[in-house]
């Protein structure tokens, strides 16, 4: 009987080495070719979007709108009967994303059409989502990465949307790439791609103001050089456009034509402070967990109201921002039961992402792959400081540009997580062993 054993595992280890000399060199071929990795979550990414897609549209109701889709909708469809641009903010701000949106409808004409293509990008965006995590992590973690993302509900929600939400998030990881590659290739066509986004994130949606800041924060601080460097090449051309942009601001502030851009940001300034700060929202509407305090209005600082309502009201605004910085996690911060058995696994399994992304920091900062990679945490950052400043509403569709850079730094959490479960267990088991071994060298038996 030994002896069949014996000869069982030597046919078994000779296929082995069969398979191993034909696959292993196969293996060393194309294990390098990234897109090979990519595209069975491309697959899976446009599947679950698409999927998703038909089945709002084959329901009775169709797909979501907001007072704000409409809005846009409006908007374009008024800017293709007069092509006339207003001076308010909702213009000024949003007039990437309006242009944008009324050029599908000029050309596709249906909404729908819209949202398919929305959808579309959105699940292709799994591809930015592995290049970048493979370039400032490691393989692993864009694998891991591309699959949280390709089931990721906040990004297949918020593309059903007519709304600059989706289009964004594609914009910000384009952005991000383009970055890093025109600082490890130093190509030329990465930087006027990356210039380009940057310029339409400006004017795309008010969020990308500050995500644009952020990501030239890391530039200044990581790649100085760099940027000087790209300065003094291109000072001609910087010092000239910044010129004429100074006096053409000039130029409209003299002639009266900024008053309704100044008007309309400081009344939505007011609606901020006396909506939603004076009555201690965390949310863009009232939650059981908002903090009640009487606010002081009265101006005394500069003869501003927002900095004398902020200044006079600090310590409730502390409060506040601190309550929007546990909501920042998600609503099950607020609705977590640590007192009953299914409660405890339940927050548990809520609070493993959070744990997660707390790992990969703590990693990357462990490994040296911080100081590179810390745009990812620049632009989360940038994300939270709009919501922490103004609100987080409802559906935490503010928070959204967020989520693919969130789930990288997560991604490489579950990564160092894995490898460092696995070399426990491997030390466990040699530990195990010498044990074993031990006992047996101590018998009685001699054996």
């Amino acid at each position: 009987m030994y002896e069949r054993y014996k000869e069982y595992l030597r046919y078994v280890h000779q296929i082995y080495r069969k398979c191993m000399n034909v696959g292993y060199p196969f293996y060393m071929k194309i294990k390098d070719i990234e897109f090979l990795y990519i595209i069975p979550f491309l697959y899976l990414s446009l599947k679950v979007r698409l999927d998703y897609f038909f089945y709002l549209k084959s329901t009775d109701t169709g797909f979501p709108q907001s007072p704000d889709s409409q809005w846009y909708l409006d908007y374009a469809h008024a800017l293709m009967t007069r092509f006339e641009i207003g001076s308010h903010m909702d213009d000024i701000l949003y007039i990437g994303y309006n242009l944008l949106l009324t050029l599908l409808l000029a050309i596709f004409k249906d909404p729908v059409a819209i949202i398919f293509i929305q959808v579309i990008v959105a699940g292709s965006s799994v591809i930015l989502v592995y290049k970048i995590a493979r370039m400032l992590f490691n393989r692993v973690t864009a694998i891991i990465a591309s699959y949280f993302y390709a089931y990721s509900w906040d990004i297949t929600l918020w593309s059903t949307y007519i709304l600059s939400d989706s289009f964004f998030i594609t914009l910000l990881l384009l952005s991000i790439y383009c970055l890093l590659k025109a600082i490890d290739t130093k190509k030329k066509k990465y930087t006027v791609i990356f210039v380009l986004i940057s310029l339409l994130m400006l004017v795309f949606r008010p969020a990308g103001i500050m995500s644009v800041a952020f990501i030239m924060l890391y530039i200044a601080i990581i790649h100085r050089k760099t940027m000087m460097a790209f300065i003094v090449k291109y000072r001609l051309a910087i010092g000239g456009a910044a010129t004429a942009a100074v006096a053409v601001l000039i130029i409209l502030f003299a002639t009266h034509k900024l008053d309704s851009l100044i008007e309309s940001m400081q009344f939505n300034a007011k609606k901020v402070l006396y909506n939603i700060y004076a009555n201690g929202w965390i949310y863009d509407r009232p939650s059981p967990h908002d903090y009640k305090f009487r606010p002081d209005y009265t101006i005394n600082v500069f003869n501003s109201l927002i900095l004398s309502f902020i200044i006079n009201n600090w310590d409730h605004v502390l409060i506040i921002y601190a309550k929007r910085t546990i909501a920042f996690l998600g609503r099950w911060v607020w609705q977590s039961d640590l007192q009953s058995v299914n409660g405890i696994i339940k927050f548990a399994k809520q609070a493993l992402p959070t744990a997660l992304f707390m790992l990969g920091t703590i990693a990357a900062i462990i490994d040296g792959k911080f100081r590179k990679a810390s745009v990812v945490w620049l632009t989360i950052f940038a994300v939270f400081v709009f919501c922490i400043i103004f609100f987080i509403d409802g559906l935490y569709r503010y928070r959204a540009p967020a989520i693919p850079f969130m789930i990288m730094v997560t991604a490489y959490g579950a990564d160092r997580g894995i490898r460092l479960v696995l070399i426990i267990a491997k030390k466990m088991m040699g530990k195990l062993s010498r044990y074993g071994r031990r006992k047996s060298t101590d018998c009685s038996s001699g054996i």
